[in-house]
């Protein structure tokens, strides 16, 4: 067991009643008990809890009833090590994003006029409009008794993490065209395991909603759907939208296994399929007034297991530290503080790193004062994880998104050329040389222009090339394989950077009239 659960970063599902070989045997009232019972006392040893997440009856041959269970195995947080998984929350602007992240980190039901997202609000203009502009965080947790720990009982951030085996942290994107470049910041910069695409059981599939799903898709995160709202319509209509999301996953471009969540023992189906098979793509029908099926994606959320598994997670932490600067803020009587993801090593208090790279493509020193998790102080941050990092007098001017900070041994190469093989998914008329496009590599996001598009002259939409770009403001900290996605009004493309003209600091400078 303690094995299991190392390798399971936490937790681990075991079924009592399957022979070895797979065979569903089945076990009688009192072999089940004294099962559990042993299961317990074996949970105990190791500083686990044990949770009963279905039974059913087989057919063998007896006269006895026999039963098989699953059951959740998982360890009581110790040293802030819960497990961490961040969802993206993407839809098209109105599909009530912000109110079913109100609902299930506040726990309370929304009163149909949106009071449910007032408190993920951060801006004046947010609560105006009603529609988010910006991304914001929040919290969901759930204790190793698997129940739901949220803002409810007025804990504060601190006390929900404390108290937390696993930690949902929702990133809550902005649903307007007009705030596209944000939701692609949000998805690139933050590396999501996941994402959730809502959907309005009255509207559809509209707007924004295909953009979102294709992005998904082109970055390659696994994606499960919500279609909300179901309080406001006929069942017809849940189902004619339900229908159309099935038609539009089974297409060829998006080569998906839809799955219809209807009861508790379907969405623990669907939380094990979907960690093993990114084809499959759960859908949940809900409302966030009435609060009908919400029960059933709780169920899903919790005992959906890490994406990632402990043999990867441990490779990154060997690595050297880089950390990626998404946010930049000050904070009183603290300094400059920035936030963002550790994309691999190990990053402690104290430590000495170097920033960059700044305009004329120089990285500069400074240390890691204190260290954030979910609004709670952390010593140590581990590959893949998300904190908050005070800098203390480090002056702001200095820093903006899309820097990395970076040990001083890994001597970091910057670019302001680089090739990469792309998919240019919409263009108007012919994509050329001399073509500006912004480019999201990472928590990358600059203009760029195109100087050479290898062995054609000009691509039209669908076409495959390797393209040389160029950034037209300062010099950038690109890797070879990183996904790439770039836009320009309606132009839009995919692809991964195959090639980095490395250049020193002094040849930085040189280049900045270019």
């Amino acid at each position: 067991m303690k094995w299991r659960l190392q390798e399971g970063r936490g937790e681990a599902v075991y079924q009592i009643g399957v022979e070895d070989n797979g065979l569903l045997v089945g076990l009688a009232e009192e072999e089940m008990r004294a099962s559990l019972k042993t299961l317990h006392r074996m949970a105990e040893k190791v500083g686990a809890d044990i949770t009963v997440l279905r039974e059913r009856e087989v057919d063998y041959d007896s006269d006895m009833p026999r039963k098989i269970t699953e059951v959740l195995v998982r360890k009581v947080p110790d040293n802030q090590q819960f497990l961490d998984l961040r969802v993206a929350v993407l839809g098209n602007v109105d599909s009530g994003k912000s109110t079913l992240l109100g609902v299930l980190t506040q726990g309370e039901l929304d009163n149909g006029r949106g009071r449910a997202r007032l408190n993920l609000f951060r801006h004046l203009h947010e609560i105006q409009s009603g529609r988010t502009s910006s991304i914001s965080f929040e919290i969901l947790g759930f204790n190793s008794k698997g129940e739901v720990v949220n803002y409810s009982d007025s804990r504060t951030a601190e006390e929900i993490c404390e108290t937390s085996s696993e930690m949902i942290t929702f990133i809550d994107l902005a649903g307007h065209h007009k705030y596209l470049h944000t939701t692609i910041f949000g998805l690139t910069s933050y590396c999501p395991d996941c994402a959730l695409l809502l959907v309005s059981a009255n509207t559809g599939i509209a707007g924004t909603t295909r953009e979102h799903l294709g992005l998904a898709l082109a970055l390659k995160v696994p994606f499960f759907i919500v279609v909300s709202k179901i309080d406001l319509c006929a069942k017809t209509t849940v189902e004619r939208t339900v229908r159309q999301l099935e038609r539009v996953l089974k297409q060829p471009g998006c080569h998906k296994v839809p799955m219809l969540v209807t009861s508790e023992d379907d969405a623990v189906t669907a939380a094990q399929q979907f960690a093993q098979s990114p084809n499959v793509t759960p859908i949940f029908t809900l409302s966030s007034v009435s609060g009908e099926s919400l029960d059933l994606l709780k169920v899903f959320l919790n005992i959906l297991p890490p994406l990632t598994n402990s043999k990867e997670q441990e490779e990154l932490m060997q690595q050297l530290t880089e950390f990626q600067v998404d946010e930049i803020y000050t904070v009183p009587e603290v300094g400059t503080v920035v936030g963002g993801t550790l994309s691999s090593g190990i990053c402690r208090e104290g430590d000495q790193l170097v920033v960059g790279p700044t305009d004329d493509g120089c990285f500069l020193e400074l240390r890691v004062c204190s260290i954030q998790r979910n609004r709670s102080a952390c010593r140590v941050l581990r590959a893949g994880q998300a904190a908050t990092l005070a800098l203390g007098d480090f002056d702001r001017a200095l820093l903006r998104k899309g820097m990395v900070m970076v040990s001083p041994e890994m001597n970091p190469t910057i670019c302001s050329v680089f090739e990469a093989e792309i998919v240019l998914l919409f263009h108007a008329t012919t994509f050329r040389r001399g073509f500006q496009v912004t480019v999201h590599v990472g928590n990358v996001r600059q203009t760029a222009v195109v100087e050479k598009i290898h062995a054609k002259d000009k691509l039209r939409t669908g076409e495959k090339a390797v393209v040389r770009f160029r950034f037209l403001k300062h010099p950038e900290y690109l890797k070879v394989g990183a996904k790439l996605l770039f836009r320009e009004g309606v132009t839009k493309g995919i692809g991964h950077v195959t090639d980095v003209q490395a250049i020193t600091a002094g040849e930085a400078q040189a280049n900045m009239g270019f």
